[in-house]
Formats: structure tokens, sequence, C-alpha cells
């Protein structure tokens, strides 16, 4: 998800729906991740974490799939399609976001 679209080309029903909701709502889910992300800039963040930890967290606030699936899923994703540390970040950005938002 770079540019002034989502590619979305390819795409089934559902993972298309996901993009381009993540797409639409992207400002609102930057502005919770930069809020959790301590010390990390979202443009400084690698691109496929960044977009893996949108794209979580729009599954998150759609409330269809598990807690602990959604954050797995994000984590596995980030282990083989990202740097060796990514997991580990997308784990912490997603804990933290779930922590804060039960906490309101």
């Amino acid at each position: 998800m770079t540019g002034s679209e989502p590619i979305t080309t390819g795409l089934s029903g559902r993972a298309k729906r996901f993009v381009e909701g993540t797409w639409a709502d992207r400002q609102l889910i930057d502005s919770a991740i930069a809020a959790a992300a301590t010390g990390w800039r979202i443009e400084r963040m690698p691109a496929v974490d960044r977009n893996i930890i949108r794209l979580a967290l729009h599954e998150l606030r759609l409330g269809d799939t598990p807690v602990g699936v959604v954050i797995s899923e994000a984590v596995n994703m980030a282990k083989r399609f990202s740097t060796e540390r990514s997991g580990a970040f997308v784990n912490g950005v997603l804990s933290r976001l779930v922590e804060e938002a039960a906490a309101k």
C-alpha cells in the first residue's frame, strides 16, 4: 500500500475488502500506530512491517477474528516477509494497541 491508490489486482473478495478498508482508514490507523510505536515514525518503519500492522489493526477493529489469531498471523507474515526482528516489532506494536484499546 503505497502511492495514491491501494493495489488490489488479483486479490479475492475478502482480501480486496481488507486492503480497501485499510486504505480508507489509513490516517486513523497510522495515528494509532504512531502513538503505539514508541521511537518509530511511520515513514521510518520497514514498508512490509508498516503494512502488516495496518492490515492487522484494520482486522482487529472489525472484530470478526479473535485478537490472538490476528496478532499471530501478523507476526508470522512479518517473520516470513520482512526482517529478522520484524516479528517481535509487529507483536509489540499490535500488543500495545490491543492493551490501549482495552484500557479505554
